[in-house]
């Protein structure tokens, strides 16, 4: 019979903390002359419970260390004396006020899961899976909300296949939030709309613009003062290039076919989308080839602007090079677990990346 392996977690070792100091102090000063006392060391037992144990749980491991409490004194001969029955008297409120923080970590902890699922209920509402093949065209995700965001980032992303072409965003709003995410909903829903009716890209955004004017008009100053930058891209069914529009946002990396990764090359970058600096009167639209099997990696400043333990930024077009032959499902998940490595912890801010793949000449 095949055993699995157990994995001992972080938590685990917490969690027999309070065992393993009871065992500890009662083997110590029953092994050790009379004169020296290591029982003092069970009054941190209750304490130790309450940080990963319930209420009944503290409780117990209270009950045991007075039990051996007793016993270590009835072993000196103390255990009726003045100074073992105030031991006893500590011990038991140490216990009491243990299991009361006890009960309030996991009333803390059931109120924080509750925000955290309607956060993750409001975010699936805003972000949906996107597809993975429009047409011709191969999308893969990488998705991942920073810690302090609690589950509620700006960043938002879309493609739709609309007549004669694939039509993409993907953005960042200004801040954190339930503001964030209204914000970015409001975006979604203005190129939803759009994608379908816009005769270009110059005119979907100022569809975008127009969308964030009205929608400034019905909130608080704080929300109204929200910002984002985004790019958008076009990809025809019938050419083999990609349109792109710059707002304010970090440029998209393209990979011909065999070849090497280079960002795109913007003549003008206009502002990002509501900057109170000022109005878009023009946008310019970059062309670039794109046939079957270019990759294009469009992404947010959680990528790009992860930084290491010496403050350097993540090298991501070394990597998307270094990933040339790294088939095209396989480059997201490499990307996330290199910047948790490269930056030794958890994204402190939102991650979004899209790798859009071209699978097929047009016809």
């Amino acid at each position: 019979m095949h055993l699995g392996r157990t994995r001992i977690t972080r938590y685990d070792l917490v969690r027999a903390l309070p065992a393993v100091l009871i065992a500890a102090a009662a083997v110590t000063d029953a092994a050790t002359p009379r004169r020296e006392r290591y029982d003092a060391f069970l009054y941190v037992v209750p304490s130790l419970a309450a940080v990963s144990w319930g209420v009944l749980a503290t409780l117990a491991f209270g009950a045991v260390a007075i039990g051996v409490m007793l016993l270590l004194e009835a072993m000196r001969g103390e255990a009726f004396m003045p100074g073992g029955m105030a031991a006893t008297v500590l011990m038991l409120v140490i216990t009491a006020v243990a299991a009361w923080c006890s009960s309030v970590r996991q009333r803390r902890e059931r109120e924080l899961r509750h925000v955290q699922q309607v956060a993750d209920v409001v975010q699936r509402a805003v972000q949906h899976p996107l597809p993975k093949c429009l047409g011709p065209v191969d999308l893969h995700l990488l998705y991942e909300p920073s810690i302090a965001g609690a589950h509620m980032g700006g960043d938002f992303y879309k493609a739709l296949q609309v007549p004669g072409a694939v039509r993409m965003m993907i953005g960042d709003v200004q801040g954190k939030g339930l503001g964030a995410v209204e914000t970015a909903a409001v975006l979604l829903g203005s190129f939803r709309e759009g994608a379908y009716s816009a005769p270009d890209l110059p005119a979907l955004a100022r569809n975008l613009e127009t969308t964030m004017d009205r929608h400034a008009a019905r909130v608080d100053v704080e929300d109204a003062e929200r910002f984002a930058t985004v790019i958008l891209a076009e990809i025809p069914l019938d050419r083999p290039v990609m349109r792109l529009l710059s707002c304010g946002h970090p440029p998209p990396i393209v990979q011909p076919r065999g070849g090497p990764a280079r960002p795109v090359v913007f003549e003008q970058v206009s502002l990002p989308v509501h900057l109170a600096l000022g109005t878009n009167d023009a946008y310019t639209v970059e062309e670039i080839p794109f046939a079957t099997g270019d990759r294009l990696l469009m992404y947010t400043d959680g990528v790009s602007e992860t930084r290491d333990a010496a403050g350097e930024f993540y090298p991501l077009i070394e990597r998307l090079a270094a990933w040339l032959h790294t088939p095209d499902q396989e480059v997201l998940p490499l990307l996330a677990d290199d910047l948790r490595r490269y930056g030794g912890q958890a994204p402190d801010d939102d991650t979004a990346a899209v790798l859009v793949v071209r699978t097929a000449e047009p016809p």
